[in-house]
């Protein structure tokens, strides 16, 4: 007789008569700590983008700073639809939402969150000078 394996079923969170969608607290542990997200955007083509990308998780939110002439730009200006995974497969945690352009100055919730997960001031420098913000509508862990 082989070991049976106990699957889990996702825990899903909509958005429903006015619920702000958030995630338990051991995903919000990891969105605090873990360095990389991956986000899929859809190019004008409808082809899906992914990519690895550095994030803070601050206000309900994710935050990511990138390069304003990156795909990934181009793709929330013209679709804003997103899908966000943390990296590691074997505990999913997964957000479905709507991405925007933030302008500046950057909200300093934001800033600090940047600072103190990668000592990184995401106010200065050039090449990464655009900040997309994920407003989460469904979580999906398991």
């Amino acid at each position: 007789m082989s070991p049976t394996k106990t699957v889990r079923k996702p825990r899903k969170r909509d958005v429903s008569a006015g619920e702000v969608p958030s995630p338990s607290a051991a995903a919000v542990k990891r969105l605090e700590r873990e360095p990389n997200l991956w986000l899929a955007t859809v190019r004008g083509s409808g082809e899906p983008h992914l990519v690895p990308v550095w994030f803070a998780y601050e206000a309900g939110r994710l935050h990511v700073c990138t390069d304003p002439k990156s795909v990934k730009v181009r793709n929330i200006r013209a679709r804003s639809s997103v899908v966000v995974a943390l990296e590691g497969g074997d505990r999913p945690v997964i957000a479905y939402g709507k991405a925007q352009l933030l302008s500046r100055p950057w909200p300093p919730g934001v800033v600090a969150a940047f600072k103190r997960k990668y000592d990184w001031d995401i106010e200065k420098g050039s090449t990464y000078s655009s900040l997309l913000t994920i407003e989460p509508s469904r979580w999906i862990e398991w």
